[in-house]
């Protein structure tokens, strides 16, 4: 049985494509580049003098520029156009979410290039991408558009492959109707632990089993370089693109095994409590390598995407206390526990579980109870409590058996 909430509505999706562009068209990307990431710093500059542009401005100064620069006119002016829209609207962005600031200066030697293209800047034909000024690139059609694109990205990776990233709308697939929910908490011994055993992601160590053939591309690109004078050797350049495919490899591993899981769990649930964890202090920590094998911040956004697209209730609940906290009765330890202790013990109720199982127990209470924090509950409950309407289940039990004790006198 499939749920027809969102069935026969359209979403707007990108689809990517590996591209074969031969060294003549790959230099002819590049050259293309370069306009952009001048009018890119230019913006840049111009907010740094105090004034603030917008859209409206910079493409005045764009219709200037090009009218007296004839190195501006060679390129494209829908690609230039794109990328001050794109300055602007990251101008437009709140910059008050931790870890994002304004739009910086793009250097030429460490900023990959990256081009965008509105309809009436390319166009397929042939089973080709036809860009601007007539540069035609073949392209790996790995799947079928499922409509007509509305523009593309060209991009090219650390490994110098260039790909293609088309804008399209397709139909939402039916979800299945799922009920009950499911708590999850973030760890580096299992990358996920949920409420049920058979929802666990556990940690593959990717990156982990190709580590000795990592450290020996490494230690190649340490005998092979050079210093800071000149331009490294083509071998140094050989031996780094070794040690990136090595790390590629891994990180798609990764994100695959995260999809399926995620998917999973957004199949089989309505409601998803998720730790709201930021795995940023672990790369400071002894733990460094392995979280970063682990990919919790990647894997963490996939699920949270893949269910808001499915139509499911996320919650993000703050993790302070979470593994403290007793998912019986919601009793807090005295004393943190340390990582060797992987086993919680409640001294109220008795209740004994493994820490991580607890901890996404309580997330999920904690998410069914409306709240996003540890504490919420617990002064709801004690409301609650003072008033008469809520008991624990040591009080309730308590009950129970001076009940059946007065029924037998």
């Amino acid at each position: 049985m499939v749920s027809a909430r969102f069935a026969g509505m359209e979403e707007v999706v990108r689809y990517s494509y590996r591209l074969r562009p031969g060294s003549t068209v790959a230099s002819g990307l590049e050259a293309e580049w370069h306009p952009c990431r001048f009018l890119w710093n230019e913006a840049v500059y111009q907010q740094k003098s105090g004034n603030r542009p917008t859209f409206g401005t910079l493409s005045k100064l764009l219709t200037e520029a090009r009218s007296r620069s004839a190195w501006l006119r060679e390129g494209s002016q829908v690609v230039q156009q794109q990328m001050l829209r794109t300055y602007a609207r990251a101008l437009d962005q709140p910059f008050t979410v931790k870890g994002r600031g304004r739009p910086g200066f793009k250097p030429r030697k460490k900023t990959r290039p990256a081009l965008e293209y509105t309809k009436r800047g390319f166009s397929l034909r042939g089973g080709r991408l036809v860009l601007a000024k007539g540069v035609s690139i073949a392209v790996v059609w790995s799947r079928e558009l499922p409509s007509e694109p509305s523009s593309v990205r060209v991009f090219r990776d650390s490994l110098g492959y260039w790909f293609a990233s088309f804008v399209v709308r397709r139909t939402v697939d039916p979800t299945p109707v799922a009920e009950g929910g499911i708590g999850l908490d973030w760890g580096v011994r299992a990358t996920a632990t949920a409420t049920a055993p058979s929802f666990d992601l556990p940690y593959r160590g990717y990156r982990a089993r190709c580590a000795a053939e990592l450290a020996r591309a490494q230690r190649k690109i340490a005998r092979r370089r050079r210093g800071t004078r000149g331009p490294q050797s083509r071998g140094y350049q050989r031996a780094a693109r070794e040690a990136i495919k090595l790390h590629k490899k891994a990180a798609r591993q990764t994100r695959h095994d995260a999809r399926v899981w995620a998917k999973s769990v957004v199949d089989h649930h309505d409601l998803i409590a998720v730790e709201d964890f930021t795995p940023k202090f672990l790369a400071k920590s002894t733990m460094a390598r392995k979280a970063a094998d682990a990919a919790i911040g990647v894997t963490k956004t996939e699920l949270i995407e893949r269910a808001t697209r499915a139509g499911r209730k996320v919650v993000l609940v703050r993790p302070a206390f979470t593994t403290m906290t007793c998912s019986r009765c919601f009793a807090r330890a005295k004393q943190h526990l340390e990582l060797a202790e992987r086993t919680f013990r409640c001294h109220d109720c008795e209740y004994t579980a493994c820490r991580d199982r607890n901890a996404a127990r309580v997330i999920l209470a904690v998410a069914e109870r409306g709240h996003t924090r540890v504490d919420d509950v617990r002064q709801s409950d004690h409301l609650l409590r003072a008033a008469g309407g809520l008991r624990s289940e040591r009080e309730i039990s308590r009950l129970q058996a001076g009940e059946a004790l007065i029924s037998l006198l």
